[in-house]
């Protein structure tokens, strides 16, 4: 049994430092020719950072198992850097209550054995939820100058992060997932940390704000599940920005180098109530402080967020840098919502590529006001220059979802395809749908109109 042991983790070995030689040296096999003495342990006399690299593509509770190989591989494990902890390490049962034990056990024992720096830890489990194991281990952890944390604990009781969390000085990386988080009042932020991603975190939303400003180097962040939050965003290095959840207010006062966002908005009862009693304008407070954005993706709800206070005309920014917009739902029945898809593309002059869901009711928008506002009141000298590819789905082919496709086919000298999906809900209109789309006119000759009749 031993011996089969041995040749099971040999085999593991194998494959792991076949898939390193082969990520190595891809695209020069041709002048690559290896020959290994038989018998001789080459695998042992590798480099200390190559052996590690192969136990990294192993699952640590296999890297573990490395030690019966030969006294040469006992404690090769206990000098691993990249340490993730997950349900896998512990198997064999279905008792709850003995895996949670089993991998306690584990990870305790993994650590008080592990010798050297540790530059990332994660955990990502359902048994564990609020510990004082957990506690012990981020304790120990604070003191090993971790770079990067993961932290995915179980569905039951939050896990209320202990004070030592916010020693972590080096951390270039944290991910925290149904944790609770109360920093203490000697937490000055973590001056090193390019990365935060907060889901389902339960923090006060004034700490929200001073945890992202404490972080002058944050390049990427992403809060989700959020309840009521109001926020007000400082971080001039930012360049990614993820948002999902019930937000009553969002400002983004300093973010200059900003390129990528992308938002989802739930929309409640008081958030609807709150919407209703704004009267500053959201689209310059969300999008009046990211100048150089490339990227910007907006799902539910966030054209109507976005529609407070906006009109096309006031004065606006350029976004220069803007190549893809994705919108999702938008309504065609509001010409508020229509005024902000406008006001985006008409100051994108760089824009390749529009992306925009709608979610109009066809009976409700044929009554629509405003049926003239394509012909009165929309610019008729703009042009979208760099515009190439442009995809509209779930159309009902209601007038203004029309006036906007002839407006952009006008207009757009250099589309190459435009992509038309009617809703599922649409079904004895389809034919007229095409014929009328057929009937616009293209400012590009080179112009593709793709009707999809079955979406997949």
């Amino acid at each position: 049994m031993e011996n089969i042991r041995i040749q099971w983790h040999t085999c593991l070995m194998a494959e792991a430092i076949q898939l390193i030689v082969y990520t190595s040296f891809e695209g020069k096999r041709d002048t690559m020719h290896m020959e290994f003495p038989f018998g001789e342990d080459y695998i042992s006399n590798l480099p200390q950072s190559i052996i590690e690299t192969i136990l990294t593509k192993l699952p640590l509770r296999d890297a573990v198992r490395t030690s019966i190989l030969s006294s040469k591989w006992r404690y090769k494990w206990a000098t691993l850097t990249q340490l993730e902890f997950d349900d896998k390490c512990v198997y064999g049962t279905h008792d709850r209550t003995l895996a949670e034990s089993n991998l306690v056990k584990f990870v305790s024992r993994f650590l008080f054995l592990h010798d050297g720096p540790i530059h990332r830890f994660a955990l990502s489990t359902a048994y564990l939820q609020s510990s004082p194991d957990v506690d012990q281990w981020l304790l120990f952890l604070s003191r090993k100058d971790v770079k990067e944390l993961i932290l995915e604990l179980g569905e039951g009781e939050w896990f209320r992060a202990p004070s030592c969390l916010f020693s972590f000085r080096k951390l270039v990386r944290l991910d925290l997932v149904r944790c609770e988080l109360d920093p203490p009042s000697s937490f000055k932020g973590f001056p090193f940390l390019k990365h935060l991603n907060l889901q389902q975190v339960l923090i006060a939303p004034d700490v929200v704000e001073s945890l992202i400003s404490s972080c002058p180097l944050l390049e990427s962040l992403t809060l989700s599940y959020f309840d009521s939050l109001e926020l007000n965003i400082r971080a001039p290095n930012l360049k990614y920005l993820i948002l999902e959840g019930e937000f009553k207010d969002i400002c983004l006062e300093n973010t200059p180098m900003l390129v990528a966002i992308s938002v989802a908005m739930y929309m409640t009862d008081d958030i609807a109530e709150h919407f209703g009693q704004i009267s500053s304008c959201n689209f310059d407070k969300f999008l009046g402080g990211a100048p150089a954005l490339q990227r910007l993706i907006g799902h539910i709800y966030f054209t109507k967020y976005m529609s407070i206070g906006n009109t096309l005309g006031k004065t606006q920014m350029t976004y220069q840098h803007l190549k893809f917009i994705e919108l999702y739902q938008v309504s065609f029945e509001d010409m508020k919502e229509i005024m902000v898809v406008l006001r985006l593309i008409l100051n994108a002059p760089n824009l390749q590529e529009l992306q925009i869901s709608g979610s109009s009711n066809s009976s409700s928008a044929m009554e629509a006001p405003d049926f003239d506002f394509w012909e009165k009141e929309c610019p008729c000298d703009c042009t979208l220059e760099q515009l190439k590819t442009v995809k509209m789905t779930d159309m009902s082919g209601v007038p203004h979802e029309m006036g906007f496709i002839e407006f952009l086919l006008g207009c757009s000298p250099a589309l190459e395809t435009m992509s038309i999906t009617p809703s599922v809900y649409v079904t004895d209109g389809r034919l007229n749908l095409l014929i009328e789309l057929l009937r616009f006119r293209r400012a590009s000759a080179e112009a593709e109109i793709i009707f999809v009749q079955d979406q997949v």
